[in-house]
């Protein structure tokens, strides 16, 4: 893979836009693309994976454990999978697998956290961007809480 490539799909996916270009290119030569057959598991729950997948192509589909009946499916070239795992080794909540042929970007944990300990400033970009996102998944959350049961009222 060409660095150049891998630094035009970080520079496409959103969680990105918080590094600079140099940043960017740094993350992207310590990256790997990886390609996935249909029904190949990225993730399990419970696994702590060790960075996060960029779409580059294909479709994912996200389960709760236990629960593959009712998919999340993602679509969106450039989609930023397990971004909290780039600074945080936690075990994730859901499996990952791809619904048909499917390219990722892989960028490991450790090279964003080298970068970001030595970018301060980076690392407080990512923790506000972090900080927003599941602000808006709670958001996202109480307004359907009426509606989805097991809610005291």
């Amino acid at each position: 893979m060409q660095l150049d490539d891998a630094t035009t799909i970080l520079g496409r996916a959103d969680f990105f836009s918080i590094c600079d270009a140099e940043q960017r290119r740094l993350l992207a030569f310590a990256s790997e693309r990886k390609k996935w057959r249909p029904n190949a598991v990225l993730y399990q729950a419970g696994d702590t994976p060790e960075g996060a997948h960029v779409l580059v192509s294909g479709t994912l589909a996200t389960y709760q454990e236990g629960d593959e009946t009712n998919p999340y499916v993602i679509t969106s070239l450039g989609s930023v999978l397990g971004a909290m795992s780039l600074v945080v080794s936690r075990p994730r909540p859901v499996t990952v697998k791809a619904v048909d042929n499917v390219e990722t970007l892989f960028v490991p944990r450790s090279a964003f956290m080298k970068l970001a300990n030595q970018a301060p400033d980076l690392a407080a970009r990512a923790a506000d961007r972090i900080r927003t996102e599941l602000m808006g998944y709670l958001g996202a959350i109480e307004q359907v809480r009426g509606k989805i049961g097991g809610t005291k009222g």
